[in-house]
């Protein structure tokens, strides 16, 4: 039924800024741009994240963090949070170990008012590892 993740959409009133932050925290430029929109592809399976202009949020959107929490897989959570702090994002979630399987999150709010997950999963290399084909 679900697929996979397609894209994460982040709102920002200046898009302008919200592109150069995310340019300089992933240190790629987006792939893909239109008026009010900027696309950056990330990670393993090259998902999508879109800066989209807050003029264009659906109504009801929340203008400050709210809803749901997507983490992204990242090696070193705490040199990832620190570079997120360091560029200006501020703690939502603290550094959160979750039992004894290495499971570690956390989470910031970027400058744009956009919460942003990061998370220590060690099945994610397992899972990426069974998904790529043998080339033998």
């Amino acid at each position: 039924m679900l697929r996979g993740l397609a894209t994460i959409n982040f709102w920002a009133d200046d898009l302008e800024a919200a592109k150069a932050w995310y340019t300089e925290l992933l240190g790629i430029a987006p792939y893909f741009e239109r008026p009010g929109y900027a696309e950056f592809r990330l990670g393993d399976y090259q998902h999508e994240l879109g800066i989209v202009d807050r003029r264009h949020a659906p109504p009801g959107a929340a203008g400050g963090p709210g809803g749901a929490v997507a983490y992204w897989a990242v090696d070193d959570l705490l040199a990832v949070r620190q570079r997120l702090l360091d560029l200006g994002a501020e703690e939502y979630q603290p550094v959160t170990p979750h039992g004894d399987g290495g499971f570690v999150t956390a989470a910031v709010t970027d400058p744009f008012g956009n919460v942003l997950g990061i998370m220590r999963n060690p099945h994610y290399l397992e899972v990426l590892e069974g998904a790529t084909p043998d080339p033998a």
